[in-house]
């Protein structure tokens, strides 16, 4: 029997940090006559190419440029949210060469005082809009928590031509958040240099304003995971496993219901793991997802501006249109071949703004301009040492 969302189970998830749901389109959908490209005949200045001013610490120069944005291997045609490829200029910008670890987010806290969405008692009231029934939550709900992976689902339930079938394998865990990563018996102690997971957009947008610097559009995002090189599907080529080398973080085997630990790392592994791509930026497929500043829209980039696109004006997410949903990028160590395919790098996934789950974290950029925002704030971020 097919999952039904807005059961109890199903609302549980979707108020408790959502599900996030990986949007793979049906291949009989797919384009027949190759990939469309969209052109733009708009005459512009040339992109910022060089650093204004000296790199801060921990990020990285990306020389603006124009590279051709979405899917070009043979898996583009049934991922129909990365199509048209279509080309784009970016200014020049920074972009944290790793992804925001525990330590880091820490340190925020620390200085701050925050508590994460994870972290908080919620009302009913809250979810007006985003779930159908109101009444449909407990009080359970309402608890501090966020989604884990339950390795105890019902492999009987599973039917994946479902795309909501991921429902069985997720679940609510009370008191997991960024500093349980996975539940209250849990700790981050011997991982702060593992990236933070748990967090949810408010969240992260939160930790961006205290640094002075801003999560990457995802123009800015996959730009940066390219590493330089046009057209491949990972940021160091075309061949997943070049010399049978592991180069991510993934999941190895069948999933949900096989597990191989083949690259070293059963969860997250430390933000600074493997080879660094060739702008020497880590972990920019696998490992976590990372959120992005655009709202989804899969059909968005069949206008998306030529210069440093935004993104569209508001969520358009069709699968579950009562959910604002943001863009996420480049996989996690949860991502396996047979179902999310997430760690390539024009790879499209969507969460609700709300989510938070135990293999979703961020990293932030500091724009050619924004460097003014980034001093202030970098004034006010030193926590005396106790």
């Amino acid at each position: 029997m097919k999952p039904d969302p807005l059961t109890a189970a199903g609302v549980t998830l979707l108020i408790c940090g959502g599900l996030i749901v990986y949007a793979l389109w049906h291949e009989e959908d797919a384009p027949t006559q190759g990939i469309p490209v969209v052109a733009d005949a708009e005459n512009l200045p040339p992109p910022v190419t060089i650093a204004p001013d000296k790199t801060p610490a921990g990020m990285v120069w990306i020389p603006g440029g124009s590279f051709l944005m979405g899917g070009q291997d043979e898996l583009a045609p049934v991922k129909r949210d990365e199509l048209p490829v279509h080309a784009v200029e970016l200014d020049g910008f920074w972009i944290d060469a790793t992804e925001v670890t525990n330590a880091e987010f820490a340190r925020f806290v620390a200085a701050t005082g925050y508590t994460t969405y994870a972290e908080r008692y919620h009302t009913r009231e809250e979810y007006a809009g985003q779930v159908p029934d109101l009444s449909l939550i407990q009080e359970q709900d309402l608890q501090p928590g966020s989604i884990c992976f339950n390795p105890n689902f019902d492999a009987s339930s599973i039917d994946t031509s479902d795309p909501l079938w991921a429902y069985n394998v997720w679940k609510i865990v009370h008191g997991a958040d960024w500093r349980h990563p996975h539940g209250p018996d849990s700790s981050i102690d011997e991982i702060m240099d593992h990236p933070v997971v748990h967090v949810n957009f408010e969240d992260v947008q939160a930790y961006c304003r205290w640094a002075g610097k801003r999560l990457p559009t995802e123009a800015e995002w996959e730009y940066a995971a390219r590493g330089g090189r046009a057209g491949e599907s990972y940021p160091w080529g075309n061949e997943r496993n070049p010399d049978g080398k592991w180069m991510t973080n993934i999941w190895q085997g069948v999933f949900p219901v096989e597990r191989r630990i083949e690259d070293g790392f059963k969860h997250t592994a430390p933000a600074k793991s493997f080879e660094p791509n060739g702008y020497g930026l880590y972990n920019m497929s696998g490992n976590v997802w990372e959120w992005v500043s655009d709202y989804y829209d899969p059909t968005y980039y069949a206008v998306s501006p030529r210069r440093n696109p935004r993104g569209p004006e508001k969520s358009v997410n069709p699968m579950e249109p009562h959910i604002v949903a943001r863009v996420q990028r480049g996989g996690s160590f949860m991502c396996n071949e047979n179902y999310c395919l997430g760690y390539r790098v024009s790879s499209r996934m969507h969460g609700d703004e709300i989510s938070g789950s135990f293999h979703c974290g961020f990293r932030c950029v500091v724009g050619w301009n924004e460097l003014d925002q980034y001093r202030q704030a970098l004034r006010q971020t030193d926590v005396p040492k106790k």
